[in-house]
């Protein structure tokens, strides 16, 4: 069998330069030639498993700041932040980002810096918390491996004391932390759906959730009476500028392992398998909300049972985003401030309740096209008696070279020519025969004919 090896040359020049060291003198300490030195240096000759030993034995470093790209999201980290409209001109392909990653890690780590703290876009705050989060989410890939590993062993230990994860989360608040779960009328708790009251010792629900959704809230309660040093130490890694970012990680981390916890790693990994990832019977299978079932499928990145890298979205009936995850999937389409028209998840609306299924095309900023199968499906707010509950439409999203295995895609075509083309917003976008067209996109220059008008509204050149 060979043996692992991959291209670190960058990162073992700057550990020899740490070390005061000339090639001569750390080929020698590690017993091999000083020219077989220069080439690992210049990512001409990989870096063997057995060599990482052995530098890991001689020089006290971490063996994983040999993998800087890991910082940046990889690949697909960097592909997402050079989709911005700024870059758009200079047509930066995946080899060229590969290259760049392998040839120069620190400086693509400092770009990527750079880029986050100013925000996705030229009007974006440099402190805005949602997007410091959703960047910060994203360079974890939305994976938090201890916090699943918590959840798991939790979630063994609660269904070895009682098959109904309703009761068996109430036992424990009762038994670990002398509280007990309380249902309150709505006109008790007209405010909150959930309030932890420790004078009366009580976690009080709202009346208004239902089932799946009080066993989701007791589910958080628990992570931050169990698990808040964990989560708080991982939102101090971030080092966000302010707490008002740090707190929306910190119930974001929250969420995250409440989710791990009603659909456990191991269980939830094979009942996605066995059933083809059927979403329908998902949520019967483990009782939870489309909304939750969406965000757990983000987060399948564990290191030797990886799930399908799904991407996930949440939008309003205007085409705003509230909630986006990129998790794994490397998809660049949610990298915009609305939702193209063309995308049918605004037709969910129209049919509240029914997934609804696309074979879309995108095309970025760059003018790169991917393809992708999408599932949208509406959901509502837990509304206050009497008035209108808020309604959004969540979409789940990955490869189109994916779809097959999954259960909603069966019977559907999923020819590329069938494919429905989409772009980030029309004041990003530059196809040039969409019908649909609002607007044109910024900084293109506008064409006239006096003589002739054709079917789109704007002609434009690049």
């Amino acid at each position: 069998m060979s043996e692992a090896a991959f291209l670190v040359g960058p990162a073992i020049r700057r550990l020899r330069r740490r070390e005061g060291l000339t090639q001569a003198a750390m080929a020698s300490r590690l017993a091999i030639s000083a020219s077989y030195l220069n080439l690992i240096e210049r990512n001409q000759r990989p870096l063997s498993a057995r060599l990482l030993v052995q530098l890991a034995e001689t020089f006290d470093f971490d063996p994983r700041s040999l993998r800087q790209d890991e910082a940046v999201g990889g690949i697909d980290g960097m592909r997402r932040r050079l989709a911005d409209e700024r870059f758009a001109d200079l047509g930066i392909d995946r080899d060229e980002i590969a290259e760049w990653l392998a040839a120069a890690p620190q400086a693509a780590l400092a770009f990527a810096r750079l880029y986050d703290n100013a925000g996705s876009t030229p009007q974006s705050s440099q402190s805005d918390p949602m997007d410091l989060v959703r960047r910060e989410i994203e360079r974890w890939r939305n994976h938090f491996a201890d916090l699943d590993a918590a959840a798991e062993e939790l979630a063994d230990e609660l269904r070895l004391s009682n098959a109904d994860i309703g009761a068996a989360l109430a036992e424990r608040l009762r038994q670990k932390h002398q509280l007990s779960l309380r249902i309150l009328p709505f006109d008790v708790m007209p405010d909150a759906l959930r309030r932890l009251d420790l004078h009366a010792r009580q976690l009080q629900l709202s009346e208004l959730l239902d089932q799946s959704s009080r066993n989701f809230h007791v589910a958080v309660q628990l992570a931050m009476l169990e698990q808040g040093e964990a989560i708080a130490a991982i939102a101090d890694g971030a080092r966000f500028p302010d707490r008002a970012a740090w707190r929306l990680f910190r119930r974001h981390l929250a969420a995250y392992f409440a989710a791990a916890l009603l659909m456990p790693y191991g269980r939830f990994m094979r009942a996605c398998e066995a059933t083809s990832y059927d979403l329908t019977l998902l949520q019967r299978r483990f009782s939870v909300g489309f909304e939750q079932l969406a965000h757990r499928l983000t987060t399948l990145q564990r290191v030797g049972q990886r799930g399908l890298p799904f991407f996930m979205a949440r939008i309003d009936r205007a085409g705003q985003f509230s909630k986006r995850y990129a998790g794994a999937s490397g998809t660049t389409l949610l990298e915009n401030d609305v939702a193209c028209p063309l995308w049918n998840v605004h037709r969910c609306f129209e049919q509240a309740g029914r997934i609804q299924a696309q074979l879309v095309e995108f095309a970025d900023t760059s003018g790169q096209s991917s393809l992708w199968f999408t599932l949208g499906r509406t959901v509502e707010g837990s509304g206050a008696p009497g008035g209108e509950s808020a309604q959004f439409v969540v979409v789940l999203g990955l490869d189109a070279q994916l779809a097959p295995q999954l259960a909603q895609s069966r019977g559907l075509s999923l020819d590329a020519d069938r494919a429905t083309g989409t772009g980030p917003g029309c004041a990003r976008c530059h196809r040039t025969a969409c019908q649909q067209r609002s607007l044109p996109p910024r900084g293109a220059t506008l064409e006239f004919d006096e003589r002739s008008r054709g079917l789109t509204p704007f002609s434009f050149g690049r």
